[in-house]
């Protein structure tokens, strides 16, 4: 890990491994520029080596910060290569979610199937009366036949009906086959989604597995850099203390790669800071606003 760190802020340009801004720059736009995230502020540029896992959690330390304890220590495990009995399950399972998730088809809605629905109806009543009117025909032309009269217009009537009822059925069964598709579509959609959210909920599971497994592999290196850290005070338990103290044991405990940005007053110098945590330091010392 290198650990040169440059900063610009403006035509102020800073290099090394524990820098003070004084200049009325937000802590957080710092820590995005460690991040290289883009927040529209060109005057801010930090470069450094790639932020590990747990830098999203306390990358930046500054006062009235919130701060998920648990979650953050199992990213400080994760950022020192620990692993758990859960990964390989847990790799599965989440390329389980996101092939499920990936897989697309033609939505239909709602509207859709209705007018679908509706036009099988129209088309069946359709070949109905189409079907009486071809027994219609036949009867005519029965009669005719009976009555010794030219059967030919008769002939051509039914012909004509006889086609127009071939057409409709045609078009009734073409509806129904239309209308049966997107229901299969519509079951295959909803038994996908089921799948998923079973997969989803394993993942879950799984996440919430490891985490309390790699938590439990730092803990106790987290509960020592807690009683350490300066002017930390007095807690009842290593959870409850306040957030800034939290966030310095685990960035202690982490290994973050990239420079923490310290906005909170517990150390004297950047340099004393960067001797604490054994990481890069930028630390803010410009004016709340």
């Amino acid at each position: 890990m290198s650990t040169t760190v440059r900063c610009r802020i403006g035509d102020v340009v800073r290099r090394g491994r524990a820098l003070t801004v004084t200049a009325p720059v937000e802590p957080t736009v710092l820590a995005r520029a460690v991040r290289a995230e883009s927040d529209g502020d060109t005057r801010v540029t930090v470069v450094s080596d790639e932020p590990g896992p747990a830098y999203r959690y306390v990358g930046c330390i500054r006062r009235g910060m919130g701060l998920r304890t648990r979650t953050a220590l199992a990213a400080a495990a994760r950022s020192r290569g620990f692993e758990t009995p859960h990964d390989t399950a847990l790799a599965a399972a989440r390329e389980r979610v996101a092939a499920l998730t990936d897989k697309s088809g033609n939505e239909s809605t709602a509207a859709e199937r209705e007018r679908l629905r509706q036009a099988v109806a129209e088309a069946s009543i359709k070949s109905e009366r189409l079907r009486e009117t071809v027994a219609a025909a036949r009867g005519r032309l029965q009669a005719r036949r009976e009555q010794e009269l030219d059967p030919a217009p008769a002939q051509t009537a039914l012909a004509e009906a006889i086609e127009r009822l071939s057409e409709a059925e045609t078009e009734a069964a073409a509806a129904r086959q239309r209308l049966d598709t997107v229901r299969e579509r519509s079951r295959e959609r909803q038994d996908r989604r089921e799948e998923q959210f079973r997969a989803e909920d394993q993942m879950a599971n799984l996440e919430r597995r490891a985490r309390a497994h790699l938590r439990d592999t730092v803990e106790d290196e987290y509960v020592t850099a807690l009683g350490a850290v300066p002017d930390g005070g007095e807690t009842a338990t290593p959870f409850e203390a306040d957030p800034v103290s939290r966030a310095l044991a685990v960035a202690r405990v982490a290994d973050l790669s990239a420079p923490v940005v310290l906005a909170c007053g517990r150390f004297e110098t950047a340099c004393a800071a960067a001797d604490w945590l054994d990481t890069p330091v930028i630390r803010s010392t410009s004016p709340e606003r």
